[in-house]
């Protein structure tokens, strides 16, 4: 679903009368020693951050519109998060998965308490990072189905091991792969058509990024979904959701997972899963788990005791702070707001998980927002910016941040 360039009816407007903050020039940082270039950094040296604001070593305060790559869904530090990885490095900082631990289960329960799955989802397995929840999960649909065809989307972005390079659907991140398997097919985003053709009983999986996040927030119409659903439970292929940044709230809702009344066989999950600590899960059902033998995955830091304190803590913030419905409708009043605003082209995606297409690009956008104190993100897509705050992002921050956009936009064209 995407939103044009055309104003709607009655315009949102955001309030003016609110105080802009003033930050100080920006200072370039000396380059960094010791470091694999991997990234292309932003030109500032972080030191702290309090909700959904950072500050550089030099004291310059800056907006975080971007949430570390949507990772940082609590916002910066909460206290409630920051106390609960506290307190449990004070009683036990590390033992591994050859343990039971009070914690781990606490956790667990709570997380899959958010499931609404009449497909039954109803285990978790825990690893590090998202590309290690979408090699569990294929692992899974592999082993679970005893074929090899994975099929997965043009756009779509799954992390940098071998088996979630391989059905990377974006050529730049693909092409990393040191080599290429066989049975990975790439169709077009949202084309039943060729999802139809493509799928057949030697299927083990279909993979999908509901929103395809790094391509410039993409969605596919909801008939997509339902087709994806449909196809899959044809054919016997498990259907995996890749909501490494759909999931933990970011679209105003816990997950993806459940719009349209569509539940797929397996869920992963990163990102703000632990609102910055690494974490991520693969949910799955009851007969997919009770399919798997011991000793068949494994993460040595998987389901430690802090990234379970940080994780429970995280879902507590997101339950007690009503952050759900803080997404909603603050993400709705962004979008509103940018679509009325004049050089602002189309509005992608949902909830604290927008791209934002102008004709200028992102790049220089970004750059501009930077001078004046704000964080956002750019995409593959070289005119689409992307805004993924965190979960507690409220309506005078978000004023704040159109105010500037809507000038350095203005000042860009």
């Amino acid at each position: 679903m995407s939103n044009t360039s055309t104003a709607p009816s009655v315009v949102v407007a955001f309030d003016e009368t609110l105080p802009d903050f003033e930050p100080e020039p920006l200072r370039r940082p000396a380059m960094k020693t010791g470091l694999v270039n991997t990234f292309k950094a932003l030109p500032l040296t972080l030191d702290r951050g309090d909700g959904v604001w950072v500050w550089d070593t030099d004291g310059r305060q800056y907006l975080d519109m971007y949430s570390g790559h949507a990772v940082a869904s609590t916002g910066h530090s909460h206290p409630h998060v920051a106390g609960a990885i506290a307190a449990q490095a004070r009683r036990l900082v590390f033992y591994s998965n050859v343990v039971d631990l009070e914690v781990r289960n606490r956790a667990t329960e709570k997380l899959l308490s958010f499931i609404a799955s009449p497909g039954g989802i109803t285990r978790a397995l825990f690893a590090n990072s998202g590309a290690e929840a979408i090699e569990n999960a294929l692992k899974m649909a592999i082993r679970h189905t005893g074929r090899k065809k994975i099929i997965a989307f043009e756009g779509g972005f799954h992390g940098r091991t071998l088996l979630a390079c391989n059905v990377t659907g974006n050529p730049k991140y693909r092409s990393q792969a040191p080599f290429h398997l066989d049975d990975v097919v790439i169709l077009p985003f949202g084309d039943a058509d060729a999802l139809r053709e493509a799928v057949d009983d030697g299927t083990a999986a279909v993979v999908v990024e509901p929103i395809q996040s790094m391509a410039g927030c993409r969605m596919a119409d909801p008939s997509f979904y339902r087709e994806l659903r449909a196809v899959t439970s044809k054919h016997g292929a498990l259907l995996v959701y890749d909501e490494v940044q759909t999931g933990i709230g970011r679209t105003g809702r816990m997950f993806f997972s459940g719009r349209d009344g569509i539940v797929p066989d397996l869920i992963c999950l990163a990102k703000g899963i632990a609102s910055g600590f690494p974490l991520s899960a693969v949910l799955v059902s009851e007969t997919i788990a009770d399919g798997i033998g011991y000793g068949e995955y494994g993460a040595t830091y998987g389901a430690g005791p802090i990234a379970m304190a940080a994780m429970l803590a995280t879902l507590e913030v997101i339950e007690h702070e009503s952050l759900l419905a803080n997404v909603a409708e603050t993400g709705s009043h962004l979008v509103r707001s940018l679509t009325s605003l004049p050089g602002v082209e189309a509005v992608h995606g949902l909830g604290f998980l927008l791209g934002v297409r102008t004709g200028v690009r992102a790049a220089e956008i970004q750059a501009a927002l930077l001078e004046r104190g704000i964080i956002v993100g750019t995409s593959d897509d070289p005119f689409v910016m992307r805004l993924l705050p965190p979960l507690i992002l409220q309506r005078p921050e978000a004023d704040a941040f159109l105010r500037t956009f809507a000038d350095t936009l203005e000042e860009l064209q």
